[in-house]
């Protein structure tokens, strides 16, 4: 299993570029939460910093690993991610509006991976009801330590794909 490791400013709004840490304490990628220009990011502080969501992932020559970015189109959620090393795109979506916290739906149009989003615990990756990978973030005083771990039988091994989504829809969600 690998690990990775990061720690979150606690601000929602931050745009600082984060590093990711594997296992043995190396930098492996980055990540920041961007806006494409800065009448986005002022319009979202009116919203709470939760329309304008996306956050890029970068090695650690700052080449683009993955994107992930909240999409709302009359009233419905989602989010869309590409890979720009494979250049598979992703949809992710909820499953199950009328529950309280529903589960996603990440899917390329070929793989279907579900995310079940728990607020104080591991929110797990499953593929075919198999565990593929699980974040969780805990709370300090000025920010968020958080834990990825990627099972040794995921198709999808490297950590930018996990990192994009768990801040898009983890960490800030709809």
């Amino acid at each position: 299993m690998k690990s990775y490791t990061y720690n979150q400013p606690a601000a929602i709004e931050s745009t600082e570029t984060v590093a990711i840490k594997n296992d043995t304490g190396e930098i492996s990628s980055t990540f920041q939460r961007v806006y494409s220009n800065g009448l986005k990011k002022v319009f979202d502080r009116t919203m709470d910093y939760r329309y304008f969501v996306r956050f890029d992932v970068s090695d650690v020559n700052g080449q683009p690993l993955f994107t992930c970015k909240k999409m709302s189109r009359r009233g419905r959620v989602h989010f869309k991610g590409k890979d720009f090393v494979s250049g598979k795109e992703y949809m992710i979506a909820y499953d199950g509006w009328q529950i309280m916290i529903p589960d996603l739906i990440i899917t390329d149009g070929v793989q279907k991976i579900t995310l079940n989003k728990e607020m104080e615990d591991w929110s797990v990756f499953s593929l075919d009801d198999q565990p593929i990978a699980r974040w969780q973030a805990i709370f300090q005083e000025t920010h968020f330590e958080i834990t990825l771990q990627i099972e040794d039988n995921s198709p999808i091994q490297h950590e930018a794909f996990f990192i994009a989504i768990g801040q898009a829809v983890l960490f800030v969600g709809a």
